[in-house]
């Protein structure tokens, strides 16, 4: 952790920024003799309490601000949106798929091309510690650079391979990016409104998705007869998102989170005055935060470069343990649950039920992308009204339900050539991704960052991003094999996964909604967690019944 006295406090009678050099002494010390932030033990008592009885306005002028930059972050998930449905776009394109010698039923080489996506995402994880060194901000600069990078490649590859290793360099900058901008927003976001606006983030993604499908259906009518423009001007359009937001970011704040680890109190102070409470240095949030989060990094030395790197922080204590196993097994569920063979697969779906004309294939990916985002939208507020367990049980067991009855219609309809059937399956898939995207899709960044620590987040999100990237590694690579060989049953191999994934979710599963990041330390030291995180829940509860009722009566 960088020493950084100009934040400390200065002795009665000394001006800030005049304190000697102690690159020796730990925050405990340096915290000692009297500093009203020591000895703070966080509960949601307190959190709750002032909320209850003075909350913020949502509508201020520092929410405003930070609703706008949130919302330039938000182009980076736009940006990757764009790639994800772009692939699945393109891929039903005649001429993508001849100038490659890709047959347009997909193959090995087609699951590699999709596939190369995961690996880049895997090895971007790896320098996600690169996230406590110099910040959030600068890991978002340098993945929107790399990208545009990347682009400049895969748009002007004339070969297979070439191609790919552009999407590998697109994929591993992206991953910089789309590592450090959701947990960036999960840092700066009030916790009341925390699954709303950093829930939101990834709702973008669909956007993205909108935007691609409607610029390759766009290109493929009025340039599918003019060489390779109808799938090449798409592939250049990915740079976009990526150029408007290196042209801002830099002038963003930091996370308060990363200032306090490296020992920037006053900056961060000013940063949860600025956007937590609209300017008022006097409400009580402000005192409260800071206390929170200086004790939560209490007792901790000075990092250098060996403790960037020690991944120990991440298995040293049960309730570390217990984190670490929420973050990857979300991350696991958030893309193996059939999500990816829908939404990158689509047309080759499309086409095993009768319907062939490419326009008509590429209608559906935008009508599929638009109803993902309405409903991602909705879930992003919900999470923070419903709670995060009840939407992801809820979504769960409807991803089930919905599959069962797509295998259903797509073996009515290749068995027996219903076409009833094959209008069933068309509407269980819009059916099963409204469900998938109103409760994972706003979180899928947001829990895993949410579930760890101030010290162990960064290279928590590392973990999280291997981790989907293994599994949607393994169900791209492996769903146009599967749906090849053995149809509709892969459908039903996920029905029965994601009824596991239920029963998971209900034992297993930490509620987070309204707490504070370090309130959830206390959460996680709990013997049980995810019923101590209920308990909390309905503790939360009752102070705004509580409150409410204050308000009737006034």
């Amino acid at each position: 952790m960088a020493n950084n006295n100009d934040n400390t406090k200065p002795a009665e009678g000394e001006e800030p920024g005049h304190m000697p050099s102690q690159p020796d002494i730990s925050l405990e010390k340096r915290l000692s003799g009297g500093d009203a932030f020591r000895d703070v033990d966080p509960t949601i008592d307190n959190y709750a309490a002032i909320m209850a009885s003075n909350r913020p306005n949502p509508r201020g002028p520092g929410y405003i601000r930070l609703y706008l930059l949130a919302g330039t972050m938000f182009l980076c998930s736009t940006m990757s949106g764009f790639d994800s449905s772009l692939m699945g776009s393109i891929n039903a394109l005649p001429n993508y798929t001849e100038y490659f010698g890709l047959p347009a039923t997909g193959n090995a080489s087609t699951g590699i091309v999709f596939a190369i996506f995961q690996v880049g995402q895997i090895a971007g994880a790896l320098f996600a510690w690169m996230i406590d060194w110099y910040g959030r901000i600068w890991h978002i600069f340098i993945g929107c650079l790399g990208v545009i990078v990347g682009t400049i490649i895969t748009g002007l590859a004339t070969d297979l391979p070439t191609f790919i290793g552009g999407r590998f360099l697109l994929s591993f900058f992206a991953t910089l990016t789309t590592t450090a901008a959701p947990l960036y927003l999960v840092e700066i976001s009030p916790a009341a409104y925390r699954g709303t606006i950093a829930g939101a983030f990834n709702t973008f993604y669909y956007v993205g998705s909108i935007l691609a499908t409607s610029a390759v259906y766009g290109c493929h009518k009025y340039l599918s007869g003019q060489g390779d423009l109808d799938w090449r001007i798409p592939i250049w359009l990915q740079a976009v998102c990526a150029g408007l937001v290196l042209l801002v970011v830099k002038f963003f704040p930091e996370s308060p989170r990363y200032l306090i680890l490296n020992d920037k109190f006053q900056e961060a102070k000013q940063i949860i005055v600025k956007y937590h409470t609209n300017g008022d240095p006097d409400h009580p949030l402000v005192d409260l935060q800071m206390k929170e989060m200086i004790h939560s990094v209490q007792g901790i030395p000075k990092a250098t470069w060996k403790d960037l790197l020690d991944m120990r922080v991440l298995v040293e204590s049960r309730s570390s343990r217990y984190r670490l196993m929420l973050n990857m097994v979300f991350s696991w569920f958030a893309q193996f649950s059939g999500n990816n063979i829908i939404s990158y697969y689509l047309p080759v779906m499309l086409d095993a039920i009768g319907i062939k004309d490419t326009d008509t294939k590429l209608i559906f990916n935008i009508i599929y992308s638009a109803i993902g985002w309405v409903f991602a939208t909705c879930g992003a507020r919900l999470h923070d009204v419903v709670g995060r367990r009840k939407m992801l049980m809820g979504s769960t067991s409807g991803m089930a339900l919905c599959l069962a009855l797509v295998a259903a219609g797509s073996a009515g309809k290749i068995e027996y050539n219903n076409n009833a059937a094959a209008t069933l399956t068309i509407v269980f898939i819009f059916a099963f991704g409204a469900t998938f995207s109103g409760a994972f899709t706003p979180m899928q960044p947001v829990y895993p960052a949410e579930v760890t620590s101030n010290r162990m987040r960064a290279k928590a999100m590392g973990a999280y991003k291997i981790t989907s990237g293994a599994a949607g590694f393994l169900n791209t690579f492996v769903a146009p094999i599967a749906l090849s060989s053995i149809g509709y049953w892969f459908y039903v191999f996920f029905v029965f996964w994601d009824t596991f994934e239920f029963a998971f979710i209900y034992f297993f599963f930490v509620e987070t909604k309204g707490l504070t990041l370090e309130e959830l330390d206390v959460i996680f030291e709990a013997d049980n967690p995810r019923k101590a995180s209920i308990a909390a829940k309905k503790k939360l509860q009752a102070y705004k019944a509580s409150a409410n009722k204050g308000i009737a009566a006034e």
